[in-house]
């Protein structure tokens, strides 16, 4: 008489995964640790509710659920989009975050090191320092979370057990933490000049990721409207990440601009890892890189007449 076949546990899992992919588990544990020390360090939840700086990044971040919602309305009355309209639209949204990650994020988190280190070189020290906590903050997140992606398919340990649906909502939440707290990171210091031009790109950019993410259910066969809720759910780790992106910097000089380079590192991760790769897997690059220039020009723009 035969064994009865094993099956693994969740646990069995990702730990069969954390032995093939060693030193992204060692990167992520000290990404979780670094913004744990963060988080702990911030005095921002000390009288929340007068905290000006609260509300902007939560409103900021609610910009960014509403609009990714907003974006993926238009599933009720479209039966499907051109391949290369999808690739311009995620093209677009890329240069917005590129953009946004340099000027919205880089930038002042350099300015602000300068400010706290008293030179150049170490206030760069700190942004890079933060940088590399966001990738392997993302890297982990990537690697140790289940998720489905367009043309790549599914990844992530135990994946084949998790239902698509789900698998397209980790897919969108991982791409919106870091939006997410990008934003809430611009708002920590009180700097509208920051913070809004950065929250409205994060907003105009969740549109057509909306769209995309609605529009691949919708190929699936999901129905309209769980499309359009798949799409919210995935845009609710916007607010929740915007309040952990203020957080990470509290009331700390020195926080500041290590939680700005962490936001751009992980904003810049998806950009390249996940956004980009996905605009050039269908032969359209040539108009993907079109979108992603004119994304990029206008997140300046709006850098320039905002801030």
């Amino acid at each position: 008489m035969s064994n009865p076949v094993s099956i693994p546990t969740w646990s069995q899992l990702i730990q069969a995964h954390a032995r093939t992919h060693p030193k992204v588990l060692v990167g992520f544990g000290i990404s979780v640790l670094g913004v744990l020390a963060l988080l702990l360090q911030g005095e921002v939840w000390l009288n929340a509710s007068e905290n000006d700086t609260v509300r902007w990044a939560l409103w900021g971040g609610m910009a960014g659920f509403l609009a990714t919602t907003l974006g993926a309305m238009p599933v009720l009355f479209l039966n499907g989009l051109k391949q290369k309209t999808e690739d311009v639209m995620l093209g677009a949204a890329a240069g917005m975050m590129l953009a946004a990650a340099a000027f919205s994020l880089l930038l002042p988190g350099l300015a602000a090191g300068e400010k706290f280190t008293g030179n150049a070189v170490g206030g760069a020290v700190l942004v890079v320092a933060g940088m590399a906590l966001g990738v392997m903050l993302m890297l982990g997140l990537d690697q140790f979370t289940p998720h489905e992606h367009d043309k790549s398919g599914p990844c992530g340990p135990g994946n084949e057990r998790c239902n698509r649906v789900w698998l397209f909502v980790m897919a969108v939440a991982i791409h919106n933490l870091p939006e997410g707290m990008a934003v809430g990171v611009s708002f920590a210091q009180g700097d509208l000049s920051v913070g809004l031009p950065l929250a409205t790109a994060i907003a105009l950019q969740d549109i057509p990721e909306g769209l995309a993410v609605a529009m691949t259910l919708r190929s699936i066969g999901t129905s309209a409207w769980k499309s359009i809720g798949v799409a919210a759910l995935g845009g609710l780790l916007e607010p929740i990440g915007a309040l952990i992106g203020v957080s990470l910097v509290g009331s700390s000089a020195m926080a500041y601009p290590i939680g700005l380079g962490l936001a751009a590192g992980a904003m810049l991760f998806v950009v390249s890892h996940e956004v980009i790769p996905e605009t050039h897997r269908n032969g359209h690059q040539t108009s993907a890189t079109i979108g992603l220039m004119v994304g990029f020009a206008i997140m300046m723009v709006l850098d320039t007449t905002l801030g």
